[in-house]
């Protein structure tokens, strides 16, 4: 189980680089907010760790999503993740698609991640049940769970343990990697083992609780090592 880190800015990120994949987004603009390419570029000058970016929570807009992905791509990530923040299977594909090739087809080292919300139902998105098996026959590496609205509620408000690891299984089956994420605690660190996706997510954790704040290092290396 890998520590994805999401820093906002470089300095928080020069903060992060003790997690295994630093991931760049602009929370002010949402829970999968899009930053700056420059902001990529430079972390990844020194990172010496892979790079994740977020491109948005994205409505139905094939062709900005897929702009968006090559960008990113562009700017270093090696990680690409999306949120789709939309509902309906057939969209989603459309999508997904348009992500993946836009990715794969330039850069064929980089992993592409498709994040669905654990509160889809208050968010009026698909369901990350649905989005998984999409993301697999699309071609794209991993399928994510996070929280849509960011109101301290975490993901396990909304999917319990049991939950999620029927996702993280099933995704296994289709050959895809497991993310977690969404207001996670030091307090579910064992349900997560327990769960054990390829990747848990995290910002407010290393904030000292409040996503708003700014990241610790120290808090950082504690959350490595207690999920090692």
């Amino acid at each position: 189980m890998q520590l994805l880190v999401s820093p906002s800015s470089i300095s928080e990120a020069q903060c992060s680089v003790a997690a295994d994949i630093i991931d760049v987004k602009k929370p002010s603009e949402g829970s999968l907010g899009a930053n700056f390419p420059w902001v990529i570029r430079e972390i990844k000058t020194f990172a010496r760790k892979p790079v994740s970016a977020a491109i948005g929570d994205f409505p139905y807009k094939p062709g900005g999503a897929a702009l968006a992905a090559y960008g990113a791509a562009c700017a270093g990530a090696d990680y690409i993740k999306i949120g789709l923040a939309f509902p309906g299977k057939d969209h989603a594909r459309e999508v997904i698609a348009a992500v993946t090739k836009a990715v794969k087809d330039e850069f064929p080292g980089k992993f592409v991640v498709i994040a669905g919300y654990s509160d889809y139902e208050r968010m009026g998105s698909i369901s990350p049940f649905d989005i998984s098996p999409v993301a697999a026959a699309c071609g794209a590496d991993y399928a994510m769970v996070d929280t849509g609205i960011k109101d301290g509620r975490s993901t396990f408000s909304f999917m319990d343990e049991a939950a999620l690891a029927q996702f993280t299984a099933g995704n296994r089956k289709l050959g895809l990697g497991t993310a977690l994420a969404g207001s996670l605690k030091f307090d579910d660190i064992d349900a997560l083992k327990r769960i054990n996706p390829e990747i848990i997510g995290v910002r407010g954790m290393v904030c000292g609780g409040d996503r708003n704040a700014t990241i610790r290092e120290d808090l950082v290396k504690t959350a490595l090592a207690r999920i090692r």
